[in-house]
C-alpha cells in the first residue's frame, strides 16, 4: 500500500493557531487544531486512513475489493478519497440528512450511494436503520468489508497516536481539551494519550443538545456530524471530566463568529466547541492553555450554517436577524 508522495500522505500535522481575536489576552488562551486542512477537509482523514491501512495490512482488504460505511458525511468522504487513490470500490450507506453537498462530494470521488429513506421503526432514529443497511450489503456483495467506524479501535488509535501527541509536542502542556462528539474515536484518542502519559488535561466532550451519547433523550439535530442517536461503542465515560450540551443556534453562532473574527470557515461541530469554550469561560483559569478541534471545512455548511434564508426558516427571521446584527458588531 504505497502512498507516498500522494494526497494521502498529507494527512495528519495540521496547523495549530491561537484564536486571540475570540479569546484575547487576559483570559485562557484557546489553541484551534485545524483538522479541516486535511486533504479531505476533515479530522475523520485520520482514522479513515488508518482503519483501512490496517485493513490491507491484514489481508482484510486488497484489490478488487468492496468498501461499505455508514455515514453522514465527512468520514465517508475521507473513505471515498482514500478509496480512489487505491482502486477500491466504495460504497456509502446515507440518511435524509446526509447534505447535498456532500452527496455531491462522494460522488465527485467515485463512491455509489446507497440511500436509507426510512429510520429504524423501533428507535426512530436513522443510525440503527443505515447499519442494518450496511448488514444486508456485505451479504450480497463479494469481497465486500466493513470498517465499522462505530466500534473499530483504529478510529480512536489515529488520534491517540497523531492529533493528541501533535498538540502536545506543540503547546507543550494543554489544560482543557474541547472535543465535539459523535463516534467518540476522536475524544477516546486523545484522552488515552493525555491518561497514558501522566498529563492533567482535562478532557471537556461537546455534544448536541438533540445527542443521545450522555444519556439524554433523543431529539432533533439540524446538523450531522455532532451527536448520536445511541451510546456509542467507542465512548468511555471515565476518560471524560465535563460535558457540554451545545444547541443548534449556538452552533451557528460560533461558526459565524470564528469566520468573522478569526477568518476560519468551519462547519458546525466547530461552532460548538467555540460555543462551549465561550460557556465555561468564566469557570477558566487566566492563561490556561485550551486546545479546541477545528473539525471541518465549513463550505460543506453554505446551505445551512452560512445561509440566512436558512437560518431565518429553521430558528424565525426575527430572532436570526437580531442575533446575526450582533455578530457582525463583534460578539
Amino acid at each position: 500500500m504505497n502512498t507516498e508522495g500522494s494526497m494521502i500522505s498529507a494527512i495528519g500535522n495540521t496547523p495549530l493557531l491561537r484564536l486571540r481575536r475570540l479569546f484575547p489576552d487576559g483570559g485562557p488562551e484557546v489553541h484551534a487544531k485545524l483538522e479541516l486542512l486535511n486533504p479531505g477537509g476533515s479530522a475523520k482523514d485520520r482514522p479513515a486512513l488508518r482503519m483501512i491501512q490496517e485493513a490491507w495490512h491484514t489481508g482484510m482488504i486488497g484489490p478488487g475489493s468492496v468498501l461499505i460505511e455508514s455515514s453522514s458525511g465527512n468520514m465517508a468522504i475521507s473513505l471515498a478519497m482514500i478509496s480512489r487513490y487505491l482502486g477500491i470500490r466504495f460504497v456509502c450507506v446515507i440518511d435524509p440528512r446526509t447534505t447535498e453537498t456532500n452527496i455531491r462530494i462522494l460522488k465527485a470521488m467515485g463512491a455509489e450511494i446507497d440511500y436509507v429513506a426510512d429510520p429504524d421503526p423501533v428507535t426512530g432514529e436513522f443510525l440503527p436503520a443505515r447499519l442494518n443497511r450496511v448488514r444486508q450489503l456485505l451479504k450480497v456483495l463479494p469481497g465486500s468489508y466493513w470498517p465499522n467506524q462505530y466500534t473499530n479501535a483504529d478510529n480512536y488509535r489515529s488520534h491517540y497516536h497523531t492529533t493528541m501527541r501533535e498538540m502536545v509536542e506543540r503547546l507543550g502542556r494543554i489544560d482543557y481539551l474541547f472535543c465535539a462528539v459523535s463516534t467518540c474515536g476522536t475524544i477516546r484518542g486523545c484522552a488515552e494519550y493525555a491518561r497514558d502519559h501522566g498529563l492533567n488535561t482535562k478532557i471537556v466532550a461537546v455534544d448536541a443538545e438533540g445527542s443521545a451519547i450522555f444519556g439524554r433523550p433523543n431529539g432533533k439535530r439540524r446538523f450531522p456530524g455532532l451527536g448520536a442517536g445511541m451510546v456509542t461503542p467507542l465512548y468511555r465515560e471515565e476518560l471524560i471530566d465535563r460535558v457540554v450540551h451545545v444547541s443548534d443556534w449556538d452552533m451557528v453562532k460560533g461558526c459565524r463568529a470564528l469566520a468573522q473574527k478569526e477568518s476560519i470557515l468551519a462547519g458546525a461541530s466547530s461552532g460548538a466547541v467555540v460555543a462551549a469554550v465561550m460557556q465555561l469561560q468564566k469557570e477558566l483559569d487566566p492563561g490556561s492553555v485550551c486546545a479546541v478541534i477545528v473539525h471541518d471545512r465549513g463550505d460543506r455548511y453554505l446551505d445551512t450554517v452560512y445561509s440566512d434564508a436558512w437560518i431565518g426558516r429553521e430558528f424565525g427571521p426575527e430572532l436570526a436577524e437580531d442575533a446575526l446584527a450582533g455578530l457582525e458588531e463583534g460578539l
